[in-house]
């Protein structure tokens, strides 16, 4: 046996510095594939909306700072790809474009909900696309124009507030719920396909309001609603709310759930703030591009100039790193499948109607 050690021992100790230097040799080369593959190449960012609106600002922003964070400098673009409230964008991301680590999906935080709570059958699976992270975690807000019945959220329990709305998304998911489970009174309109068109909706009269908008964004594209008291917010559909709002005494619409399944059902609904803007990859983009990518966008939201950027957009950076967001999407669906369904009833209880 003494022999048996004797011989090990010296092998022992040639094999460990040489365990250790192979894998950083791995590391290294691996490091040296991904930024070989991205150099040369254009990174597409889809949104999941159309132009102009909350998603398209954060995305070309991003897309101003991300190249010099991923590894070979690639060049980046944003397209937009509007429909079914982002979902549209998150099938082509999942079935149809590059899964090689070049095309990045921007959605609406609804996407993620939408096989848990939507109705119609969509083509993809948010438990299998890569989180990059999220650029911030969101607030939204019901709003209504102060030439329309509603002045507070109290009325809207009483007085009907007709408010614009894009399908399978926060702006139709966020009043469907509240009608249910508080017994407000949004008639929704259906059929915009994003954000920057409901605010045409409520600037022409079209629409009294909207629910479910992203006060950080929607305060930046349309500041002028809100100094001139043209556009009220009357009610924050968030866990905590936005500092600015709640001292403002802008109420939580969770401080107006009175039994513990009402208060489970909006907590699964807000949960989607937190990942607000999700940016992800494929699938099958191989996991050493994935590191590398989650990376460069932690650094991007990060960045000094990104950041002097959003300040002079008036822009909120509350950056939420992937694993994080790939954590809560974990916990929200495993709630309990009553909750679950519950809330999705809420969601389609007018659906037929």
């Amino acid at each position: 046996m003494l022999q048996i050690m004797r011989r090990l021992i010296p092998a022992t100790l040639v094999l460990g510095p040489c365990v250790l230097s192979c894998v950083g040799a791995v590391h290294a080369q691996g490091a040296a594939d991904v930024e070989a593959f991205y150099r040369g190449k254009t990174i597409q960012i889809i949104v999941g909306s159309s132009a102009g609106g909350g998603y398209d600002t954060y995305a070309r922003m991003i897309s101003r700072h991300l190249g010099k964070h991923v590894p070979g400098n690639p060049s980046v673009i944003v397209s937009n790809m509007p429909g079914a409230g982002g979902n549209v964008a998150a099938n082509n991301v999942y079935n149809v474009a590059a899964k090689d680590g070049t095309v990045i999906g921007a959605f609406q935080s609804g996407v993620i909900l939408e096989p848990l709570l939507g109705l119609t059958p969509v083509k993809h699976d948010p438990s299998k696309f890569h989180y990059l992270g999220s650029a911030n975690d969101d607030v939204y807000i019901c709003i209504a124009r102060s030439d329309s019945p509603v002045h507070t959220f109290d009325d809207v329990l009483k007085k009907e507030l007709i408010v614009g709305a894009s399908g399978s998304s926060s702006t139709s998911d966020y009043p469907a719920v509240l009608n249910a489970v508080l017994g407000t009174k949004f008639k929704i309109v259906l059929g915009y396909p994003g954000s920057r068109e409901i605010s045409l909706a409520i600037e022409k009269g079209e629409a009294q309001g909207a629910c479910g908008l992203a006060w950080p964004s929607i305060s930046v594209t349309q500041p002028g609603w809100f100094d001139t008291g043209r556009v009220k917010v009357i009610v924050q559909t968030h866990a905590t709310g936005y500092p600015a709002l709640n001292a403002k005494g802008i109420p939580l619409a969770s401080s107006y759930a009175k039994t513990d399944d009402q208060k489970a059902m909006l907590a699964l609904l807000f949960s989607q703030s937190r990942f607000g803007r999700p940016y992800v990859l494929a699938p099958e983009v191989p996991a050493a591009r994935v590191a590398a990518m989650r990376k460069a966008f932690g650094d991007t939201m990060s960045d000094p100039e990104l950041k002097a950027e959003a300040a002079k957009m008036k822009l909120d950076i509350d950056a939420v790193p992937g694993a994080e967001v790939e954590e809560i999407v974990r916990k929200v669906y495993a709630s309990p499948p009553d909750i679950i369904a519950r809330t999705k009833h809420a969601i389609h209880a007018n659906d037929a109607k």
